[in-house]
């Protein structure tokens, strides 16, 4: 059988013939796993993970991590191209977000009878999740986590859009169920709550395993009122094909491995947590969470699952959110026609969310705070977001070493840093203090040169890169 649009197999077979996949065989799933994959992200050019003859389990059946963790890996996600570098992924996605956002509705979901999917049913009362080789992924997670590079499906009850979200998800009663943790104000929320409100209970469906173009897709902000399926075959340039769900309705993609649907209810709740997440700490102490009553499951033969683990920068998805998180930045202050911004940065080391540097050609006094202050509060990066840096053009913003420097030699602490406070936070937030509302703050840094002192401020004590480029080719034997 050929493989559907969006297969997680696919995906392998890429990265694989570009050099980029390691087999690991007989990793324990409790905590061995996570930690090769902890090791694996710290390494320079840290390969893609295929765990095979996992402890306790069946030749087969599998777990992927690292699928977005390289330039090559998430160019091909994205399908820029397969053989970019650092830079080549950024330019190839300048503009892209806001053109495939636009382009969405032109590819509407396919829905088709046949997937490999299909092969294995389970009806909801013989459903155990942990007959597939679920990782406890940190020492101090409360159980194992299923859901970190799942695909969860919602619909707005009164409009039909879906959306795809990305959130953890804990296996429960001893693998019937499981809980699902959707972050207060995205769109999955939204219409988990609408559907309580008007029927009682909210449909959903996920997929375990699948191109880790929905993992990208389902872990940034796609525009409100903009299905991330349709989305997704705006990437692609073709309509994803989707299985209906026989209880919900709701799409499953046809290239997933494994799939629930079920009902989430506001009283069906399960304790969930702690589990180590992408700012780096365990996310507070265990209570109570949503969990789906599964009605039913599918799943191929010899399934994979996708997982996604997050940890202390670098993690499993931290390089490719940093890099969207950017190009969704840029694209955003491009459309608010504020002329001079010339690139952003959302830091790697920041999560991808918590530290932004913006570059702009000052055109006019005030230039620079209108800018840092769009750059905080626009939707991609209004979420969890700690610091904006405003640079001058001369300063690349995703030099974290350039940005220190500008700050420390262009920016007067009394003048140049303003607080904007009761902005959106999380209980993610290592700082927020249990039963407080979910606000933060966010301090505004502004290291460009004084807009009045444009003429007069000191020159930059460095040589011109062209005569620069003349000394490394006459003088190259000394230089190497």
């Amino acid at each position: 059988m050929t493989e559907p649009l969006l297969s997680l197999r696919s995906h392998i077979d890429a990265i694989k013939g570009f050099g980029e996949l390691r087999e690991v065989r007989g990793a324990h799933w409790d905590l061995e796993l996570g930690g090769i994959a902890e090791l694996s992200y710290r390494r320079d050019l840290p390969p893609a993970l295929l765990f095979d003859e996992i402890v306790g389990y069946r030749a087969g059946l599998r777990v992927l991590t690292g699928s977005t963790g390289s330039p090559r890996r998430l160019g091909r996600t994205l399908r820029l191209g397969d053989d970019l570098d650092d830079v080549g992924v950024v330019e190839a996605l300048r503009g892209k977000p806001s053109q495939w956002a636009a382009a969405a509705k032109q590819f509407p979901v396919e829905r088709v009878d046949s997937a490999p999917l299909l092969a294995n049913e389970v009806p909801g009362e013989q459903v155990n999740l942990l007959d597939f080789p679920v990782p406890r992924w940190h020492a101090h997670d409360g159980g194992r986590f299923i859901g970190t590079g799942c695909f969860i499906v919602t619909s707005d009850p009164e409009t039909g859009v879906h959306n795809g979200g990305c959130y953890r998800m804990e296996v429960q009663d001893d693998g019937r169920s499981v809980t699902v943790a959707a972050v207060p104000g995205k769109h999955g929320a939204q219409h988990i709550q609408r559907w309580f409100e008007r029927e009682g209970r909210a449909p959903v469906t996920v997929s375990f395993g699948h191109d880790p173009l929905l993992l990208v897709l389902g872990g940034t902000e796609v525009p409100r009122g903009v299905s991330e399926l349709e989305y997704a075959g705006a990437v692609l340039g073709a309509r994803v094909p989707v299985v209906e769900g026989t209880d919900t309705g709701l799409p499953i993609p046809a290239g997933s491995e494994i799939a629930i649907e079920g009902w989430l209810r506001p009283d069906h709740l399960r304790d969930e947590g702690p589990f180590g997440e992408w700012t780096g700490y365990y996310s507070g102490r265990r209570r109570p969470n949503l969990a789906i009553d599964i009605t039913r499951l599918w799943h191929r033969d010899d399934p994979i699952l996708l997982g996604a683990p997050p940890g202390k920068p670098p993690h499993d998805y931290s390089y490719m959110r940093t890099v969207m998180k950017s190009a969704m930045i840029s694209d955003e202050l491009a459309a608010t026609g504020v002329p001079g911004v010339v690139k952003a940065w959302a830091h790697e080391s920041g999560g991808g969310r918590l530290f932004v540097a913006v570059s702009l050609q000052q055109r006019y006094p005030g230039h620079a705070r209108q800018v840092a202050y769009l750059a905080a509060q626009c939707p991609a990066a209004a979420y969890m977001n700690r610091y904006v840096v405003v640079v001058d053009d001369d300063i690349d913003p995703a030099d974290l070493d350039q940005v220190i420097w500008a700050m420390s030699t262009r920016s007067d602490p009394s003048r140049d840093i303003e607080v904007m406070k009761q902005t959106w936070g999380s209980k993610l937030d290592p700082l927020w203090v249990e039963g407080s509302p979910t606000h933060n703050s966010r301090a505004i840094v502004d290291a460009c040169r004084p807009y009045e002192r444009l003429d007069s401020f000191p020159k930059v004590a460095q040589s011109d890169p062209e005569f620069l480029r003349e000394i490394e080719q006459r003088w190259r034997d000394v230089l190497l």
